[in-house]
């Protein structure tokens, strides 16, 4: 691996699991095809934890993806109440017909924020309760906050905080080329233009090939996971950086850490623990299991 001896590498506990969602009842949506694939995990104001993901392959009409919500009592708690479709799309918010994926929540200040992809777009909403979301557009004129469009396929979200700042990290694919990119912000609403942060190396150039980005400081640098494929094949690639708009274009032998079989990974920490979120094989659900750091 490239990034320097010594340094952490994350472990994934894969023996103390637990399943938190399974393929849920979509009613007249419902679809054999239907597969779960980019969520949200989050803690809502009354204490009770909030799951939503985004069901593909369903029978809604247009790209077939809507949201579905579960609600845990505990966070250790197994399959988490059902609470049913959270969202779809709408067509006077500027999303594309069917198109609404990966979600991502961040509370500040008294408010929720989610950052979801639509058509090559990525939009915002908020929420006082952790709950119930209303969409945020940025202007009267323009619904999304940024995005280049359906042809780039901007999407993916996830939010940090460092250095005093927001940092947005998400996929696109230019030219059917995979990159991972940043943009910083004072207020989560207006983005600086954007960086590209990873792009290439032993994963890949593809169209898929950096989905999912998720970062993390840990041990005095940054951590991107980065997905290349779901499903019985799932793979996710982790770079090291002490510069967080930098993970390496085509650089492995500096930046890589190690990889992992999982996809659409979600980093959290509850009581002092941390934990990582990550889709079923099968993609017919999330599960949750202990995150290592060891050398």
């Amino acid at each position: 691996m490239g990034a320097a001896a010594g340094v952490l590498k994350p472990a994934v506990n894969f023996d103390a699991s637990w399943p938190i969602a399974g393929s849920p009842d979509l009613g007249q949506y419902n679809a054999d095809a239907q597969q779960v694939v980019d969520f949200a995990v989050w803690q809502a104001r009354d204490g009770s934890y909030q799951l939503w993901s985004c069901i593909r392959n369903t029978k809604a009409p247009g790209e077939t993806r809507l949201f579905h919500a579960w609600e845990g009592r505990s966070f250790d708690e197994r399959n988490w109440r059902p609470v049913g479709i959270a969202q779809m799309t709408k067509a006077d918010a500027g999303e594309l017909e069917g198109h609404i994926q990966a979600p991502y929540v961040v509370a500040h200040d008294s408010m929720f924020s989610m950052l979801y992809s639509s058509g090559g777009h990525i939009y915002l909403q908020t929420s006082t309760d952790g709950k119930r979301f209303s969409r945020r557009p940025l202007s009267a004129t323009q619904p999304w906050l940024f995005g280049a469009g359906n042809d780039a396929r901007d999407r993916d979200p996830m939010i940090m905080r460092a250095n005093n700042r927001w940092y947005v990290y998400y996929t696109g694919a230019p030219n059917q080329e995979g990159v991972v990119y940043a943009r910083t912000s004072s207020d989560l609403v207006r983005w600086s233009e954007p960086t590209v942060v990873a792009r290439g190396g032993s994963s890949g150039t593809g169209p898929l090939s950096a989905e999912c980005p998720q970062v993390v400081a840990r041990d005095g640098g940054y951590y991107l996971f980065r997905t290349q494929r779901y499903g019985a094949q799932a793979q996710t690639t982790v770079y090291r950086s002490t510069d967080p708009l930098m993970f390496g274009i085509n650089q492995d032998d500096k930046y890589l850490v190690t990889r992992l079989p999982i996809a659409a990974p979600e980093i959290m920490q509850v009581g002092g623990r941390e934990y990582i979120a990550y889709l079923e094989s099968s993609l017919k659900g999330i599960r949750v299991a202990p995150l290592n750091w060891v050398h």
